[in-house]
């Protein structure tokens, strides 16, 4: 019987069936076999649409969204420049802090190649570099914001483990915490890449000008205190994470509507469709996800799955080194937000067995998918970039390898050293 039904899920898949069908399949057949009422799954998503956390979800999503159809990234790219295109490589600077920063708040790091690098793509060439580094820059940077709040995925991952109970807390706000320095790592070496891509080579540099930059901080006066009201509203204890979602929306909804007025009133239910499609797609494979999660709990399949991996493996050290090697494989099969909702509860348990923080857990799990978004054959990121650029996509593959070493070269400093995760952490 298993078999059968093993056989008709991967018909599913092979036909183009929505995820969230196959999963909702999965489980109400598990729960159906072992004679348990199916309005489980019902009260499961009730109890997902009682979590207060979880306003935060389409409320970034649509402050991110109106940032992308607005101005806002071109004043950011303007301010950046000002301050830090004088340095050597300061462009290159730029553009990983820019691109961060954006997918930090759009939670799509194809958006940010769409909005950015049209900007960037272009100025990196002018100012003297290589067309493919300049290709691979723009291509990578989409994906390095996923450590920074307010992270879409990093605040998903914090929906999911909450709900594992697993007897260590894992907050949004940690998570928040726990992504700045890996992030910051993250971007130093993609930075100090540029700095020696520069060297032997005659690239342009920005002479600093104190009535330009003048004129770049009136021009993005409103955006700049965004990160502040964000975070700072969070960890001084105004803000629930939720609240500060909202405030986030309300703030950009004027700034951007009512202020700058760069999108119409007639343009913003198109803005909210596309943003809510996303988040939409989001929860309702969530709600299936944490349906299977409470059967996978009830039938003990993370701790037989402990038990099994424990009797081959018997160090965390090699643990790590085997989870990073599977979800760089996971990543190149699944979207960050299906790996998410799908294998978190598998492996947070095992984890946790092993005497990983699920925190620091979280920062690896995101840290890989970064990379996930730059490998075939899901990578994301290359698809986009290749109807972008227009350029083949052998070519921009090629432009993202180096990158792709340097993140890894990341991943491993983050896997092995916890304290780079759990430094700003209290407790």
């Amino acid at each position: 019987m298993m078999i059968l039904i093993s056989i008709a899920l991967i018909l599913m898949i092979l036909l183009g069936a929505p995820l969230f069908a196959v999963i909702a399949a999965s489980v109400m057949l598990n729960f159906a076999l072992d004679g348990m009422d199916l309005t489980v799954v019902i009260i499961e998503i009730y109890r997902l649409a009682e979590m207060p956390v979880l306003l935060a979800i389409p409320l970034f999503t649509f402050a991110g969204y109106l940032l992308a159809e607005s101005k806002a990234p071109h004043r950011l790219v303007r301010i950046s420049n000002v301050f830090f295109g004088w340095m050597p490589g300061g462009l290159a600077a730029v553009a990983l802090v820019i691109c961060a920063m954006f997918t930090a708040f759009t939670g799509a790091s194809g958006v940010t190649i769409v909005a950015l690098g049209g900007m960037l793509y272009p100025a990196l060439k002018e100012a003297g570099y290589s067309e493919r580094y300049s290709l691979g820059l723009v291509t990578t940077s989409g994906s390095i914001g996923l450590l920074f709040a307010p992270s879409l995925p990093l605040i998903l991952y914090g929906v999911v483990a909450q709900q594992l109970n697993i007897g260590h807390p894992v907050s949004i706000s940690d998570l928040f915490l726990a992504g700045i320095l890996p992030g910051l790592l993250i971007v130093v070496l993609l930075s100090i890449y540029g700095l020696w891509q520069r060297s032997g080579v005659q690239v342009a540099r920005e002479p600093f000008s104190a009535r330009e930059a003048f004129a770049a901080v009136r021009e993005a006066a409103w955006e700049l205190p965004l990160p502040f009201i964000v975070l700072g509203g969070i960890y001084s204890g105004y803000f629930a994470v939720s609240e500060a979602a909202a405030v986030t929306a309300i703030y950009v909804f004027i700034v951007e509507v009512l202020i700058h007025r760069e999108i119409t009133f007639t343009n913003l239910p198109k803005i909210m469709r596309e943003s809510m499609v996303l988040v939409g797609a989001i929860l309702i494979v969530l709600s299936m996800s944490l349906a299977s999660t409470n059967y996978l709990l009830d039938a003990e399949i993370p701790t037989k799955l402990f038990n099994f991996i424990r009797s081959h493996v018997d160090n965390a050290f090699t643990f790590l080194l085997l989870l990073n090697l599977f979800l760089l494989a996971l990543g190149m099969m699944l979207d960050i937000f299906s790996a998410i909702v799908i294998m978190v509860p598998l492996i947070l348990p095992i984890a946790v067995g092993y005497g990983i923080h699920p925190v620091h857990l979280g920062i690896i799990f995101l840290a890989n998918m970064e990379i996930a978004y730059l490998m075939p054959p899901m990578g994301m990121n290359l698809f986009i970039a290749m109807y972008r650029f227009d350029r083949p996509m052998l070519e921009i593959f090629r432009s993202v390898l180096p990158f792709v070493a340097i993140l890894l070269l990341s991943v491993l400093i983050i896997t092995y050293w916890p304290t780079l995760s759990l430094a700003l952490i209290k407790g």
